[in-house]
């Protein structure tokens, strides 16, 4: 089955043009996901003149793979944030939430987006009835309208859940398509070059005042430093036919979780997430697949993806100031696993920045933070590293290719160094370099998704060495 979301298959997009001379405006946003165009409505709704640069298509990247919740319940976070970074921090991260939740419901009634938004109440089981109770009084504690549930609608084995009212489920390309619509937009305009004010593209350049960089992973590594203080993680979605209805949305605590939620006549279930190169031995969709049939015998998968997600050390994501030494740059990244509500925290936080107005909740986001946290990952990837960012070719030694299963990729050893090669079911080989072109870590062989990741940073390729996500800017197939 082609791996294709379930709102890639339910929604039309109309096409753009890209940039096509040199334009000035008052800010360019990089990058036409749920940040950047909500970022860009916010603005020209305050009377900046605002343009969207995107590389490929808006909603392209990690908004078509989202599960599309709209919640200010970020899995059993409540109790933890507050012991680690106080109650006056944990009420404004909630607060901020809540307010993204809203804006988004106001948005979709006074804008008349059809985008198939329903209010909904959100869930997060655990197997753990203390830490349950625990939740629901932190909650409580930061003004959250929650509940203990000892029994909820889906078949997992628990103890209960935590309960938040009033939040909400939509469809993110049919509401993105929608505001795109009242935006200037550029569509098939990579950014090759930010220096200063001056974006450099393959079709032209923008003189900005200011530039936001919503790109999922930043990619300018110098200064902010975000590829050290941040990783990406992988997580599998179906689209579930014939298992019935959910009034609810539901996320499991833990290692192991699973996430479900409805829409129209599917449920989508989710869950075997790991680190981005973190997946050698594979069989994530398979696994996914056996918990399916398990929790609802006779569904069919009618739709399947994937979805990466950038993971701070705290937890929280990196949304202001890009670096101190570059005023007029703003960044919003590090959304773990709830990118549409973070997406709309940014869009009203930088608004508010930009146009010169306090923000309440802008300390708790800034990325000038540091947490000693950080420091433990920064280490574990700089030994990752491979020496040389050249690319590297070498001759194949017959015996490892022809070992070599067809549909199947390794790393190869030959007498120059290792190499990347995949052999497809016709027995045509692939050869690629496996340092990655970002910070020169090694990559590894995903075979769930046929593709080369990085461990460091999460940067992607299929197997012909071509680009599938950033931060690195560049393939790494043969020229």
């Amino acid at each position: 089955m082609k791996m294709e979301s379930i709102w890639s298959k339910t929604s039309d997009r109309v096409k753009r043009p890209p940039l096509n001379s040199d334009i000035h405006a008052d800010v360019a946003v990089i990058g036409g996901g749920m940040a950047g165009i909500l970022t860009a409505y916010q603005l020209e709704k305050a009377g900046v003149h605002t343009v969207v640069l995107e590389t490929d298509r808006i909603g392209g990247g990690q908004t078509q793979n989202t599960t599309a919740k709209i919640t200010s319940q970020h899995g059993m976070f409540c109790h933890a944030f507050i012991e680690k970074k106080g109650e006056d921090a944990a009420e404004k991260y909630v607060q901020a939430n809540q307010a993204a939740v809203a804006e988004y419901k106001r948005i979709v009634r006074e804008e008349k987006v059809d985008c198939n938004l329903t209010e909904t109440d959100a869930y997060v089981y655990s197997t753990d009835g203390e830490k349950l109770r625990m939740e629901t009084e932190a909650a409580r504690k930061l003004g959250i309208n929650a509940s203990f549930e000892p029994q909820i609608e889906i078949p997992v084995l628990c103890a209960g859940a935590v309960h938040f009212l009033n939040q909400a489920q939509f469809h993110p390309l049919k509401f993105i398509e929608a505001l795109s619509n009242r935006l200037t937009v550029y569509e098939d305009t990579p950014v090759t070059e930010v220096k200063g004010n001056l974006i450099k593209t393959s079709c032209g350049s923008v003189k900005a005042e200011k530039i936001v960089f919503a790109t999922h992973f930043p990619f300018v590594n110098f200064p902010g430093m975000y590829f050290a203080r941040m990783h990406q993680e992988r997580s599998y979605v179906f689209a579930l036919e014939g298992a019935g209805t959910l009034n609810g949305m539901y996320i499991g605590d833990g290692k192991d979780t699973l996430s479900f939620r409805q829409y129209d006549k599917y449920i989508l279930f989710g869950g075997q997430g790991h680190r981005t190169g973190e997946n050698r031995e594979g069989g994530c969709y398979e696994r996914l697949e056996a918990s399916a049939e398990q929790l609802y015998p006779g569904s069919r998968v009618a739709a399947r993806w994937s979805a990466q997600d950038c993971m701070t050390a705290d937890g929280i994501p990196f949304i202001g100031q890009y670096a101190a030494d570059r005023p007029d740059w703003y960044v919003a990244t590090g959304f773990q696993k709830w990118g549409m509500s973070s997406s709309m925290v940014s869009a009203m936080l930088l608004r508010d920045m930009i146009c010169g107005k306090e923000n309440p909740y802008a300390e708790v986001f800034a990325p000038s933070r540091f947490s000693t946290e950080e420091l433990p990952q920064i280490i574990k990837d700089s030994g990752k590293a491979v020496k040389g960012l050249t690319k590297r070719f070498f001759h194949l030694p017959d015996k490892a290719v022809n070992a070599l299963e067809r549909g199947h990729g390794a790393v190869v050893d030959t007498p120059q160094g290792k190499a990347g090669v995949y052999k497809t079911e016709d027995e045509r080989i692939f050869q690629v370099d496996i340092v990655c072109p970002h910070m020169g870590c090694e990559l590894t062989w995903n075979p769930d998704e046929l593709s080369w990741d990085c461990p460091c940073h999460g940067s992607r390729f299929d197997y012909e060495g071509n680009l599938l996500d950033g931060p690195a800017q560049e393939g790494i197939h043969e020229e």
